[in-house]
């Protein structure tokens, strides 16, 4: 096992939420970082289409250092994959299942967790080395529908929901099979008071951590 996967796994296993900070800036990543950080979040990815993204992940990566697994989100390129590794991100996160992204963001020593929808995307994606898979958007599912996918996925496979969670839907997604979520407006979004942003990734974790009890 890799570093970055180690560290991504034992991250998940404390917490298993990814916080999704979109249009974040690089001059309000510090606060919003210490908020998620201090309330316990382990995970963290930067959206490729916020501004400035990969200033923005080396900064996180630097004031973060082992407190939290960095990395991107929406990572659409094997170009892109191997940007995040140079901007000392661990984490490749996307919204699809493309092989050449996938195995790129392996090969750059990143933990990649690709998104699909399908059975036949599922299993696409492991095939191409993928580490966990991102339901998304979790809107367009329901706990029956992951709930029948893990009957033929394999029982160690990660699979996080995106798109919807909350700290109301989590056990419903929890008890089909969901090992985490990615968290993305009820969490952050520009503009958020970073007291706001606090409190909230405090009821989530809680919420999240409650659910292995």
């Amino acid at each position: 096992m890799s570093d970055a996967l180690a560290r991504f796994t034992a991250a998940r296993r404390v917490c298993p939420l990814i916080a999704i900070l979109r249009g974040v800036t690089t001059a309000e990543i510090d606060g919003v970082a210490a908020a998620l950080i201090e309330a316990g979040i382990g995970l963290i990815e930067v959206p490729l289409n916020s501004p400035d993204p990969f200033r923005t992940i080396e900064r996180l990566a630097t004031i973060a250092g082992n407190r939290a697994v960095i990395g991107a989100g929406t990572v659409l390129s094997a170009d892109a994959a191997r940007r995040v590794r140079d901007a000392g991100g661990q984490l490749m996160v996307a919204p699809n299942s493309d092989p050449a992204v996938i195995a790129a963001a392996v090969a750059a020593g990143l933990v990649a967790v690709p998104g699909y929808m399908t059975p036949s995307e599922a299993f696409a994606a492991l095939a191409a080395g993928a580490h966990a898979l991102k339901l998304f958007p979790a809107e367009a599912a329901t706990p029956a529908v992951l709930r029948a996918q893990r009957a033929v996925l394999p029982a160690q496979l990660p699979v996080f929901v995106v798109g919807g969670a909350s700290a109301a839907t989590m056990p419903g997604w929890h008890a089909a099979g969901a090992d985490g979520f990615g968290i993305g407006s009820a969490l952050y979004r520009p503009g958020k008071p970073l007291d706001r942003i606090a409190a909230d990734a405090a009821t989530l974790v809680a919420a999240a951590r409650a659910l292995s009890r």
